[in-house]
């Protein structure tokens, strides 16, 4: 690494704002999931899109890759350095101010860095709401939720993260900003350029900031744990809840029994309210204080547990009790990170057919991985189901035949009309699921973009596209 290039950075970022030594560094180098682990040449820390601008044409004038990252918590290994090329990891979290709060437009501007429970409290401040919630929304930063276009609990009613974006500003493989963070309901004026970075994983361009949209608060909740025989049973009760509810069906989430108790394990007096083979997490919501989702919720129940769908249920009956409901779900990953880990998989496939997926999972391990165990869970309202395979009892997770158990769930989903990856992205470790299942037109389109905006490569070097 040439001196004067590690000389100039310090001097745009100033005293705290360049780590180059190999302790502080280590932590940035590392995913969540502890898989990766590749030396990056240094780790930036800039505080203003300015910054960031001088960062990009200095390490393209040195041919230097760029790492964009937020909190680190993907779970693909696409905010950490690949092997074998000098990169530097760009990390945004000090670029974390709320620029501006418009309550007339119901939009907010912030950047990169701010957290998703920093943009969730400050909607709430302001007697509004910012719908898309996940597990790691503590740690997880607004650009990265953007470039992977991150899904959550509330995808069923609110849309994902693209659905939430008015504008970016974002700094291009040049190191030219564009601004595109106005607010405009109506602006057909050509190509819809922030289409292009959301999802992209950093590799087009560098988030910087984003106008976001704000809903209505939210006057009442009502949520319940039923538990159902099978993914048939949960399918046809969110069916139910979806005909009486309609779009105040804000949540609706299936997980195994063996799911959930892993969550239950990870939590203080953790026992689960009672014992079926799966459950059903749901949630009803009103903006309107005259509605009332208590009396919709108990309707559906009653109905599911007269008609043999659920055959137990319990309705929070507080907001600390309904927070227990979230955190039974959430806690899963971290059970499951804890038990010894899995072979993660996030697929999606036609609503209608997640019973026939979910079947077909415990077929195939039966057949091909016999003893491993699936751990099956995720957003049953959008399709969207986490199938990961643990080992057998006592066996270590390296005993397992990853690329084999990968390329055989990944098939199934895609045999069923799904995608391989949902909402998690592609990072490193699903290019080769993407080589396999993308097609070499949608793989041809995607590397004349990539191309078009960064020809040398600069941006994410070996995430997204395979061989890009």
């Amino acid at each position: 690494m040439p001196a004067a290039l590690l000389a100039a950075l310090s001097a745009v970022l100033g005293q705290g704002g360049l780590l180059t030594a190999p302790q502080d560094r280590a932590p940035y180098e590392r995913d969540w999931r502890g898989l990766v682990q590749n030396p990056a040449v240094a780790v930036a820390l800039p505080k203003t899109t300015a910054q960031v601008s001088d960062i990009v044409k200095l390490c393209a004038a040195h041919g230097v890759g760029i790492v964009p990252q937020g909190g680190n918590t993907g779970l693909v290994a696409g905010a950490v350095p690949v092997a074998g090329a000098p990169q530097l990891i760009l990390c945004l979290n000090r670029m974390n101010r709320i620029r501006t709060l418009d309550l007339a437009a119901d939009c907010i501007i912030a950047e990169a860095g701010l957290t998703l429970v920093e943009l969730q409290n400050a909607a709430t401040e302001a007697g509004r709401f910012f719908p898309v919630s996940l597990g790691a929304e503590g740690t997880a930063r607004l650009g990265g939720l953007i470039s992977t276009n991150a899904g959550g609990m509330q995808v069923l009613s609110y849309g994902s993260m693209r659905a939430q974006v008015l504008g970016l500003e974002v700094v291009l493989a040049d190191g030219a900003i564009w601004d595109g963070l106005a607010a405009l309901p109506k602006d057909n004026t050509g190509y819809d350029l922030k289409q292009l970075f959301i999802g992209a994983e950093g590799t087009l361009g560098i988030i910087t900031a984003a106008c976001l949209r704000l809903y209505p608060a939210i006057a009442a909740r009502a949520s319940a744990l039923a538990g159902v025989a099978s993914a048939e049973a949960a399918l046809r009760l969110f069916q139910s809840a979806r005909a009486a509810a309609g779009a105040g069906l804000t949540l609706c989430e299936y997980m195994e029994d063996k799911a959930l108790a892993l969550g239950a394990g990870q939590l203080a007096g953790g026992a689960l309210p009672f014992a079926a083979p799966g459950y059903v997490l749901l949630e009803i919501s009103a903006t309107d204080p005259a509605h009332a989702p208590a009396a919709t919720l108990e309707s559906v129940l009653a109905d599911a547990l007269a008609q043999g769908l659920a055959s137990d249920a319990v309705i929070a009956q507080s907001e600390r009790e309904r927070l227990r409901f979230i955190a039974l779900r959430e806690a899963i990953s971290e059970g499951e990170l804890a038990s010894g880990g899995a072979v993660k998989h996030d697929i999606s496939v036609p609503l209608g057919r997640i019973p026939a997926m979910a079947t077909a999972v415990h077929a195939l391990v039966a057949r091909d991985f016999p003893g491993c165990i699936p751990n099956i869970f995720g957003h049953l309202g959008d399709g969207n189901l986490h199938i990961n395979i643990r080992p057998p009892q006592g066996a270590a997770l390296t005993t397992l035949p990853k690329a084999a158990i990968s390329e055989a769930v990944e098939s199934l989903a895609v045999s069923f009309g799904g995608s391989f990856s949902a909402e998690h992205g592609i990072g490193q470790l699903r290019l080769t699921g993407m080589a396999a299942h993308k097609s070499p037109v949608a793989l041809g389109l995607m590397r004349a973009v990539k191309q078009a905006l960064d020809p040398a490569g600069v941006l994410n070097p070996g995430k997204t596209i395979p061989g890009a």
